[in-house]
């Protein structure tokens, strides 16, 4: 046996739902780019789980599901007031939200087609739902509960605020729900499939997913972009501040990809909103540094920016708290990770990889008394 670090190249699996070839990102065969520009969140989220786009009624019943089950019970509202609010990341909320969700789905262990189906919608629905409330609890406010008449990118803004929001801010979160909806296997929708592989439940496959999103390595890297734009404040310090760092070997988060060698196809997308965002919000010195940062990093190490770049300078134009910037990654993964989740459960085996051994080799027991 030989060891892969990372399992990088290592193809586990086989899916139909989405493809990363020859730097495209495809989502069951639909290129990134026609989505992005054509494509409402809730046409993918039926794209993944029926591998096909709906047909008008057909998304306006998926539409009808997901704004019923948005509502959240009681038990979790009440749970968020229970937490040390001043050292919660909203990470680590969401987490146990969901997992507490599970508490209180008379279906959770269920394990049928249908049943998982509707455990799915209950799960898209609720994930905005969980991170709106959890938002505003923290700060001392009442939860908003969703409307049925908004779609799914501006209830969640509704939600978040009080106030229906400008049809900028629905397209650009919508864009970026999209955007971020699924990737092939990255890790956290590995561990997903890795969970759910041992017939555990789709409640257990998502929390366990969370977890892994929760690392910088992977969903956190947007949160940690709007920090180092925060830290280098004016496009004067830029030059000096990411030189410096390149010179140390520190890593730049949002540059680079293990799968992508030219760059990642979704970052242009969300790079053309924060430039009309932060002109529209009269702080254009979020983009015009994203964009000398850049071509410093691109320049010097040949690593482009990737997804997780420019979506920060966009959360943070539509006045969304830094700290939710990896929720609202989830609130759009979880589309596909359900999507993986059913897939694994139509055709399972247990994933079950070995480890090359590399410690000592056979040692003999020595009685405690004895040893040295």
């Amino acid at each position: 046996m030989t060891a892969t670090r990372g399992l990088e190249g290592v193809v586990a699996t086989t899916s139909s739902i989405s493809s990363i070839i020859d730097d495209t990102l495809t989502y069951v065969g639909y290129n990134i780019d026609d989505l992005a520009e054509n494509a409402s969140f809730e046409e993918v989220i039926y794209l993944l789980w029926h591998r096909k786009l709906p047909t008008q009624s057909e998304l306006e019943e998926l539409k009808n599901q997901l704004a019923e089950n948005a509502g959240l019970p009681k038990e979790v509202l009440e749970h968020f007031k229970m937490y040390p609010i001043d050292k919660v990341h909203p990470m680590a909320a969401l987490r146990s939200a969901v997992s507490l969700l599970g508490l209180y789905d008379e279906e959770a262990d269920i394990m049928n087609t249908e049943a998982n189906y509707k455990k799915a919608i209950r799960l898209q629905a609720k994930m905005p739902s969980i991170v709106a409330a959890f938002a505003r609890v923290r700060k001392g406010l009442e939860p908003i509960a969703p409307r049925k008449d908004l779609g799914f990118a501006a209830n969640f803004l509704y939600m978040l605020s009080g106030k229906e929001p400008e049809p900028i801010a629905v397209e650009a979160i919508d864009k970026a729900l999209v955007l971020h909806a699924d990737h092939e296997l990255n890790a956290s929708t590995f561990t997903a499939r890795v969970c759910v592989a041992t017939l555990s439940d789709v409640y257990s496959g998502i929390t366990a997913a969370i977890g892994a999103l929760k690392g910088p390595l992977h969903g956190g890297a947007n949160e940690a972009v709007m920090k180092m734009l925060t830290d280098i404040g004016t496009l004067e310090n830029v030059d000096s501040y990411i030189r410096e760092k390149l010179e140390k070997k520190e890593k730049i988060m949002g540059f680079g990809h293990r799968v992508y060698r030219q760059g990642d196809p979704r970052a242009k997308h969300l790079r053309d909103m924060s430039k009309k965002l932060t002109e529209l919000t009269g702080e254009p010195h979020w983009y015009q540094m994203s964009t000398q940062i850049e071509e410093i990093v691109t320049g010097e190490k040949n690593l482009p920016p990737n997804v997780d770049f420019y979506s920060a300078s966009v959360y943070h134009s539509l006045g969304i708290d830094h700290d939710l910037f990896t929720p609202i990654f989830a609130v759009s993964r979880v589309s596909g990770w359900l999507a993986h989740i059913l897939e694994q459960y139509e055709n399972n085996r247990l994933i079950r990889p070995r480890a090359d051994y590399t410690g000592p080799g056979m040692q003999e027991y020595v009685p405690v008394g004895l040893r040295g």
